[in-house]
C-alpha cells in the first residue's frame, strides 16, 4: 500500500485543532497524484504540494499571510496554460457512525455534473441521497476524505434540507474519523449549512493541474491574458445551490 500523501498528516491536524507554526512560512511537498497540485493555506502558514523545486516556488513569494493563494501566485504555479479551480474555504468535522441513514443512489447519477466533478478529481466515489439531493463521498484531496452535497430542488433551501441532508451523511463515515469539505466563500448558504452541521474552517485551498511550458518547469514571466479559473457547475465540492 502506497504511503499516504504528507498534505494529509497537516489536514489531520487541522481537524484535532494542532496547526503548522504561524510564523508568515511556506512549506513546499512533493506533488500530489495523477497530476495534480495545491494550494493550502492555513493561520500564518501554507502548503504548497507541487513539482516545482522549492526555490522556483519561493521565487514567487507566498506567504502564509494569504499570498501562497493571490492570483498571480497561482498563475505562476500553474504555468500559463495550467487549469486553476476556485478558492475553497476548508472546512472539517467528523463522523457520527451508527447505522447509515442515507441509502446508496444510483438513478440518474451517471451524468450528474456533481458526481461527474467527483469522478474527475477524486477516487473511490460513492453517490449516496434520498428526494431531498445527493451526497458524494470520495477519497479526495491527499487521500482525505471529502463530503459534498446538492440539493435537488434547490428552490425549496432555507427549510432545513440541505442541513437536515449534511446530518444524515455524516453518518456515512465511521463515528470520529474526520472528513472534509469545501465550500466557496460566496456560496454563503452552503457555507451557513455546513457550519450549523458542526463543520469548522481550517482554511482555504485551490486545486490546480498545472501545463508548464519547457523542461525546467519553472514559473517564467506571467502571461498577460486573464487568468483561467474553473468555471464548472457546482465547482466547489463542498455544497452546490441551495446548500443551506
Amino acid at each position: 500500500m502506497p504511503e499516504p500523501h504528507p498534505l494529509l498528516a497537516h489536514f489531520t491536524a487541522a481537524s484535532e485543532g494542532r496547526f503548522p507554526p504561524c510564523d508568515g512560512g511556506v512549506t513546499v511537498l512533493p506533488p500530489l497524484p495523477g497530476g495534480l497540485e495545491c494550494s493550502v493555506a492555513f493561520t500564518g502558514h501554507a502548503v504548497v504540494a507541487t513539482a516545482l523545486p522549492a526555490a522556483e516556488v519561493h521565487a514567487g513569494r507566498p506567504d502564509g499571510f494569504g499570498a501562497s493563494l493571490a492570483p498571480d501566485f497561482l498563475r505562476r504555479l500553474a504555468g500559463p496554460d495550467g487549469w486553476i479551480d476556485t478558492v475553497d474555504v476548508t472546512l472539517a468535522a467528523h463522523g457520527t457512525g451508527g447505522p447509515p441513514r442515507l441509502a446508496e443512489r444510483t438513478e440518474g447519477t451517471d451524468t450528474h455534473p456533481r458526481v461527474l466533478r467527483a469522478r474527475e478529481l477524486r477516487d473511490d466515489v460513492t453517490v449516496h441521497g434520498d428526494e431531498r439531493g445527493i451526497v458524494t463521498l470520495a477519497e479526495g484531496l491527499a487521500g482525505r476524505r471529502e463530503l459534498s452535497i446538492e440539493l435537488d430542488a434547490p428552490h425549496e433551501a432555507g427549510r432545513g434540507r440541505g442541513r437536515g441532508l449534511l446530518t444524515d451523511a455524516l453518518s456515512l463515515v465511521p463515528a470520529g474519523e474526520p472528513v472534509f469539505a469545501a465550500v466557496a466563500p460566496g456560496n454563503a448558504r452552503s457555507l451557513r449549512a455546513f457550519l450549523a452541521c458542526g463543520f469548522i474552517p481550517i482554511g482555504s485551498e485551490a486545486l490546480l493541474r498545472p501545463r508548464r511550458h519547457g523542461t525546467g518547469g519553472g514559473f517564467g514571466p506571467a502571461p498577460a491574458g486573464p487568468l483561467r479559473v474553473s468555471n464548472h457547475p457546482g465547482a466547489s465540492p463542498g455544497g452546490g445551490p441551495g446548500g443551506g
